[in-house]
Formats: structure tokens, C-alpha cells, sequence
């Protein structure tokens, strides 16, 4: 595995088992593909797809078709998101299992820690490539 954080001060520091203490204030949110979300990656593995990073959506924003390769498990810190199968509100969690395809809005805005094996791929909109 070759897990970073991108925008980790002091990363080139530390020995291959040393543990990770992120100011996550610090971190850097850079916009996605889909405008109104952005992401701040807390870990990844380019090489595997793993990902674990904080998405911050804005009032009104829709996550186009997608289809979840591997397991998604989402935290909604703030705000709420939707599909057409329920609602996940501040506190709330949902996991979708591989295979599983929807649309995703925020009707009023959004702040989700979300947890992937392998990142989710665009069906329509954006098709084939993955939300970065």
C-alpha cells in the first residue's frame, strides 16, 4: 500500500510505520469534478482506491449517476443528503453495498466523512471517470 495525505506537513518526516496526526483545519479543500463539491482527502491509496476524506456540499448540489464499485460508508457531519431511496441527516450514517447506482442531492448543503475501497465510477454525466 502507498497510503498519503496530500498536503501533510511534515509527511517526508516520519518512518514508514509512524502514525498519522493530521491538523485537518490545515488540510486543503480542492473542488471536484461535479461543481459544488469539494474534497479534503484525509487518506488515500491512488494505487488501490482507498479513500477516506471529508466532502463539503453545497445548498442545492447533485452528485450525478454513479455506481459504487465497492462498499461507500458515509457520516453526515452537517446538512443532509438524499436519493430517491432516503435521507441521511447531521449524525446520520448509510452505507450502500458494490454495485448500488444513484443520484445524490443536497437539497441545503452538506459536510460528510465518507469511507471508500475503491472509488465510485460516473455512469452518465461524467462517464467512467471516478469523483476526484
Amino acid at each position: 500500500m502507498a497510503l498519503e495525505t496530500p498536503g501533510e506537513a511534515g509527511a517526508h518526516l516520519l518512518g514508514p510505520l509512524a502514525s498519522h496526526y493530521l491538523d485537518v483545519e490545515a488540510l486543503p479543500w480542492k473542488p471536484t469534478q461535479v461543481p459544488g463539491i469539494d474534497i479534503k482527502v484525509l487518506v488515500q491509496d491512488k494505487e488501490t482506491g482507498l479513500l477516506t476524506a471529508l466532502f463539503r456540499w453545497q445548498p442545492g448540489t447533485e452528485l450525478p449517476m454513479h455506481e459504487h464499485v465497492e462498499i461507500e460508508q458515509s457520516y453526515i457531519l452537517e446538512g443532509s443528503i438524499v436519493d430517491a431511496e432516503g435521507e441521511a441527516c447531521a449524525g446520520g450514517y448509510v452505507w450502500r453495498p458494490r454495485g448500488n447506482r444513484h443520484v445524490a442531492r443536497s437539497p441545503h448543503g452538506a459536510l460528510v466523512l465518507s469511507f471508500f475501497l475503491k472509488p465510485n465510477v460516473f455512469i452518465d454525466q461524467f462517464a467512467g471517470q471516478k469523483l476526484e
